[in-house]
């Protein structure tokens, strides 16, 4: 499996141009005050990760790899994997941006809502994906694209422009009742629904013909 890890990160080097580009392009609109930075590079992740699938597609990829022992599990299991581990990176990457944008505008670091918001991007993300990728595995990343894009970009533009409106300390007020367990109400949420999709992917494509 560390091998097809190592092809998906193969081919995410050849992004991290485009990611650097929309790292600078949104940390700018966020320090300008147009756009929360931690809704959009987590799904930005997400939509990298999914470049991956085009790969393969075009290199016949899933043709070779379930020739391999336990190819067909290990295809899938090395996707989720190594989409995790990316969302992890970015989401730290963008959480240390938050604060250094956070102090270079108010002087201050506001840990509370920065925690609150990107806990809520990543399990935006992780939303995202497990929906999508049993559709890709489903439907071919082709008939997938125009979805993926609809729906991961819609929900991270209204998610920014709404946080420009939303007072994200009066919800939290309003959870306090739940702030000694959301934590991890939302870490088993995004547990479960991450290992409900695998295993959906995983039996579509056990059953899926080259």
């Amino acid at each position: 499996m560390i091998g097809f890890m190592k092809k998906d990160f193969a081919m995410i080097k050849s992004n991290l141009k485009l990611l650097g580009v929309m790292f600078v392009l949104f940390a700018v609109m966020d320090f300008i005050g147009k756009m929360d930075i931690s809704f959009i590079l987590p799904f930005l992740c997400v939509m990298i990760m999914i470049s991956t699938f085009s790969y393969d597609y075009y290199n016949k990829w899933d043709a070779y790899s379930i020739s391999l022992p336990n190819g067909r599990k290990n295809s899938v299991k090395s996707k989720y994997i190594t989409t995790i581990l990316m969302t992890l990176i970015v989401s730290i990457i963008t959480i240390l941006l938050s604060f250094l944008i956070s102090y270079m505008n108010t002087k201050t670091i506001n840990y509370e809502l920065t925690f609150i918001s990107m806990l809520g991007s990543i399990f935006g993300t992780l939303l995202v994906f497990s929906f999508m990728y049993p559709a890709i595995y489903k439907f071919g990343v082709e008939k997938a694209r125009i979805g993926i894009f609809v729906v991961v970009f819609g929900i991270a533009i209204v998610g920014g422009l709404l946080s420009q409106y939303i007072d994200f300390s009066f919800v939290t007020n309003s959870l306090t009742f739940l702030e000694d367990y959301l934590v991890i109400i939302l870490i088993v949420t995004g547990i479960l629904m991450v290992y409900i999709s695998y295993k959906i992917s995983e039996k579509i494509f056990r059953k899926k013909e080259f």
